[in-house]
Parts: C-alpha cells; structure tokens; sequence
C-alpha cells in the first residue's frame, strides 16, 4: 500500500536547439501491493516512452524517485507554469 502519493511532471524547451521534452514519474500500487515506479517521457505533444519499475517496498522506489528528480533538475528540467493532471495521463 502506498503511504503517500508520489507524482512529478516536468519539461526542458530550448527554442534554439528545437527542444521540447517532458518527464512524468508516479508510485503507484501494483494489484499485488506492491510498489511500482512508472516513468514516461518524450517530445511534448507526442505519446513517447514508458518503463514501469517493481518494487517489493515502497522506499526503494521512493529513493529511485528522488534520485531520478535530481538528475532531470541538473539537467534543466523543470515545472510548467499550466500543468494539468491530463498532461501525465
């Protein structure tokens, strides 16, 4: 069971280079109870990329989660300014 939500959505764009990306990561429960990490990412406006990791404990996706939001912020992602909830759907 997942204590607290865990929900990130993020977008680097650089009109120069004509770089327009987003990265969404969520914990959710899995139908055995156990933690899943799901990760999507790609071209705004476009469906990309999705990898789903399991976890048999919630903290070990928690500590993947932060560890990935460090490296997506050292990068240049950042928040969009009218984020919706169906920008992560």
């Amino acid at each position: 069971m997942i204590a607290q939500p865990y929900q990130l959505y993020v977008e680097r764009t650089d009109t120069s280079k004509n770089m327009a990306r987003y990265y969404a990561m969520s914990i959710e429960p899995d139908l055995f109870g156990e933690a899943c990490l799901i990760r999507r990412w790609g071209r705004i406006g476009a469906r990309g990329q999705r990898l789903i990791h399991h976890f048999k404990r919630e903290e070990e996706a928690v500590g993947l989660f932060l560890q990935l939001l460090r490296q997506k912020r050292r990068r240049g992602y950042g928040p969009r300014a009218n984020f919706s909830r169906e920008a992560i759907s």
